[in-house]
């Protein structure tokens, strides 16, 4: 399985154990100040992008004496910095795309952080972001399975269409069945899995599935 991990800038307090997703089927590519997170996780980015206004002469320093490879774009740009990166990882083709380090600062970077998951959804790619509490993931209309984490025991669905239709979720402790949930709704909010595997489905719309945990657990 090819895996592509992109690191933000995010706040480090924000950021789970990247060395937990770390292997050697792992592509990572740091997006401007992300760069220098994963250098602090002892991992060597194999890609840089971003105009990187956010590093300052020593730290760039630093990138460059790793050897990374390092894409420079111009800070008047229609994209930020993490699209650019999530563009380069989707021309990798792999099966799945990690984002890390995109939550936690400004709530316009993050909203729109987690919206970048549709692009990669609609170009055929699992895309999940993940940070020290959440797992993120966004889906289209049809079956889905998801699995009991210790870590994330919750999980709420929320509609980032008008309405999702002919939601079903079954193996939960709080099951539906074709049910129409409106944008806004908070039904679908902190069920949990009744055992070890569930399934949900929809016949139209947009959701976003999020597993969490308590910031004190």
């Amino acid at each position: 399985m090819k895996i592509v991990g992109v690191v933000g800038g995010g706040p480090a307090q924000d950021l789970p154990d990247l060395k937990e997703y770390d292997s050697d089927s792992v592509f990572w590519i740091g997006a401007d100040r992300g760069n220098l997170t994963l250098l602090e996780h002892n991992i060597i980015p194999q890609i840089g992008v971003g105009d990187f206004d956010s590093i300052n002469a020593d730290e760039m320093l630093t990138i460059d004496q790793c050897s990374i490879k390092i894409e420079t774009y111009s800070t008047q740009k229609d994209e930020t910095d993490l699209e650019l990166a999530i563009q380069k990882a989707i021309e990798i083709n792999p099966d799945i795309i990690y984002l890390f380090g995109v939550t936690g600062g400004r709530l316009d970077h993050e909203l729109i952080n987690i919206h970048m998951l549709y692009r990669i959804e609609k170009a055929g790619i699992k895309g999940v972001l993940i940070n020290k509490s959440n797992w993120i993931e966004l889906k289209l209309p049809g079956m889905h399975k998801i699995e009991y984490e210790p870590k994330f025991k919750y999980i709420s669905f929320i509609p980032q269409s008008l309405s999702v239709l002919d939601l079903t979720l079954e193996g939960f402790i709080y099951p539906l069945k074709d049910k129409e949930v409106q944008f806004g709704s908070t039904l679908c909010i902190s069920n949990q899995l009744n055992g070890k595997i569930g399934t949900f489905s929809f016949t139209s719309g947009i959701l976003i599935v999020v597993k969490s945990r308590d910031v004190l657990d």
